[in-house]
């Protein structure tokens, strides 16, 4: 665990971020190995399929982070304030809204999804192995949404390190898994769906076990979880705006995929492809948010706000130079990137185009996310959704219908970027305007409760030791 509080503060937000970022690549994975193995050892139909239920698979995601967002938030500004024991009242309170929101959602997904698919107007020679896909990833929303709740409470601790060597170990397996299931079972795009779940469980699990291991103080016990209230309102607080202003963004992305869906198969292919090389790219912005929301979150529990204007120009300056190199490669190396997911002529030309296009306005994009990492480490997640309702709905959508209709599908892809570069700006007034100091919801109380509630918790460490070398 990384106290954020003190030290230099680039190097800090640094050696956070690298382990996310890695972790991210190998998450990532996940949903790239699956098309790579499906396109190419399947087939450009198979690829589409798999590709038309990206959508629905980023809402899930959305939800995911939405609703950890206010749990890594609150164990962060606690953490950072010292108090212990709601820590662990966090954890306990999260554990019990994630079962229930996932059996909600399991049951959700198996009715729905293929009207989903249908409104989204996905070609009928897709459809089939599009609802088995998201059939069997509904199946394991539990293990899902557990692996997401177990790294927000970790990456609030300050560790970004053991999500990583998780996700390395459960990555493998899930590509020894797909090879398996596609290659020797020819199980299809069951196969790799059913790849993709289980290498989450061995993640969730794993996880679990540590979280148990690494500090008696955040030992759970699991048959005895206790739900807090005020807590669990304070997290929905912070993570119900995050998670509606995500949702509205993967509503925004069904739009879109409805939009490409129109151009047919190939289409869909390429919109794939490319957009498993987009979410690479994207990347390094989502998981540099995420440390500065630790970073501003620990701080500002414990009172060291001065430290907060720091970090949000060492994020800048990271997020500028990431950016320029990101879209250096994407741009230069465009088309071999696509041919790792395709061969087909037309659904590579496709996908050059969109990495083109998109892949030199990664800048905004990133500084963007900048900013909205040390807003919603405030706890101010309001304003950054409107921004986000503003931006998405009355900008990228309308500007992708309007030019799809004028120059083709290139026009959707050009929507991306104004949509970006209109975020970043309101993002940045609304930061500088000041508003956002007014969400801090953990005060930091004075040193001495603070000292004396660390030497409490000292002895309740020696004692759990005691009790366990009895045992």
């Amino acid at each position: 665990m990384i106290d954020m509080t003190r030290g230099g503060i680039p190097r800090l937000i640094l050696v956070f971020t690298i382990p996310m970022f890695i972790g991210s690549v190998f998450q990532q994975l996940y949903n790239v190995v699956d098309r790579m193995i499906v396109g190419k050892f399947i087939g450009d139909a198979a690829l589409a399929a798999v590709g038309a239920s990206f959508s629905v698979i980023f809402l899930l995601v959305a939800l995911a982070m939405g609703a950890t967002m206010g749990v890594s938030v609150l164990v962060s500004q606690y953490y950072g304030a010292k108090n212990y024991k709601k820590v662990k009242l966090c954890i306990e309170t999260a554990y019990i809204f994630m079962i229930v929101i996932s059996l909600v959602l399991t049951a959700a997904g198996l009715l729905c999804n293929g009207w989903i698919l249908r409104l989204l107007d996905t070609p009928l020679e897709i459809l089939p192995d599009a609802e088995l896909y998201l059939n069997t990833l509904f199946a394991g929303m539990l293990l899902f949404f557990g692996y997401n709740l177990i790294s927000a409470i970790l990456r609030g601790l300050g560790d970004s390190n053991t999500p990583l060597y998780l996700l390395i170990f459960s990555t493998l397996v899930n590509i020894t898994l797909d090879l398996f299931f596609v290659l020797v079972l020819h199980w299809g795009v069951f196969g790799a769906a059913l790849a993709t779940i289980i290498s989450q469980g061995v993640s969730f699990l794993g996880g679990m076990l540590y979280l148990q291991r690494i500090n008696p103080l955040f030992r759970v016990n699991y048959f005895k979880l206790r739900f807090d209230k005020d807590i669990f309102v304070k997290s929905m607080q912070i993570g119900l705006p995050s998670g509606v202003q995500q949702m509205l963004v993967a509503a925004g992305m069904m739009v879109l995929h409805k939009l490409v869906n129109g151009f047919g198969t190939n289409a869909v292919a390429a919109f794939t492809a490319a957009g498993s090389i987009d979410a690479f790219a994207m990347m390094p912005a989502m998981n540099l948010s995420m440390a500065m929301s630790t970073f501003v979150g620990q701080n500002i529990g414990a009172g060291r706000h001065a430290r907060v204007q720091g970090a949000v120009k060492a994020g800048l300056l990271m997020a500028a130079a990431i950016a320029v190199l990101v879209s250096l490669v994407v741009v230069i190396f465009s088309g071999p990137l696509v041919g790792l997911f395709a061969t087909d002529p037309a659904v590579l030309a496709v996908g050059r185009d969109y990495l083109r296009i998109v892949g030199c306005f990664y800048l905004p994009f990133m500084l963007m996310f900048v900013y909205t990492g040390v807003l919603r480490g405030a706890g101010d997640t309001f304003v950054p959704t409107l921004l986000t309702v503003f931006s998405l709905w009355l900008v990228r959508v309308p500007v992708a219908s309007v030019l799809s209709g004028w120059i083709g599908i290139n026009g959707i892809w050009w929507a991306m970027p104004v949509s970006w570069t209109l975020g970043l700006t309101l993002s940045a007034l609304y930061f500088y305007s000041g508003n956002w100091k007014r969400k801090i919801l953990v005060n930091r109380r004075s040193r001495r409760s603070i000292e004396a509630e660390e030497i409490i918790g000292e002895l309740e460490v020696l004692e759990l030791e005691k009790k366990e070398v009895r045992l």
